[in-house]
């Protein structure tokens, strides 16, 4: 028998974080995309989405999954939190040589690996967001 995890405080708390960081990545890399630039636009989505990425990244630091092959814990998605944190680092650090074309391209990356492949992991039947939408929602899975 499969046990899903409560909606706890810090679970509601790193989803939310998760959830606008999907939301608002796009627009941040529209803004620098094509022949119209929107640079305050692109900061202003940028910085909020780095904001929210870090907040997604350290509050998963405090969420343990009894459930998964663990070591003290900490399940091999928790080998996303340095992974994030350190493209996010080379991200700024290219950005602060002059490196646009690289900051570019570590962010997009970021965005796709960080938001997109794995949140896709969380929609699985045995993850709190999966069961949230396969069988409450859909009915699918019991």
């Amino acid at each position: 028998m499969q046990v899903i995890p409560h909606l706890t405080p810090l679970i509601a708390f790193h989803m939310t974080a998760a959830l606008v960081a999907i939301a608002i990545g796009p627009i941040a890399i529209w803004a620098r995309k094509g022949q119209t630039l929107r640079p305050k636009v692109h900061r202003a989505f940028g910085y909020a989405w780095v904001t929210v990425m870090v907040l997604a990244a350290l509050s998963a630091i405090f969420i343990r999954d009894g459930q998964l092959p663990n070591l003290w814990g900490f399940s091999p998605i928790h080998l996303l939190i340095p992974l994030v944190l350190a493209q996010m680092f080379m991200a700024f650090r290219h950005l602060a040589l002059g490196n646009l074309a690289a900051h570019r391209k570590t962010m997009v990356r970021l965005y796709i690996n960080a938001c997109v492949i794995a949140g896709a992991f969380t929609f699985l039947p045995g993850r709190y967001l999966g069961h949230m939408v396969w069988h409450q929602w859909l009915g699918l899975t019991s």
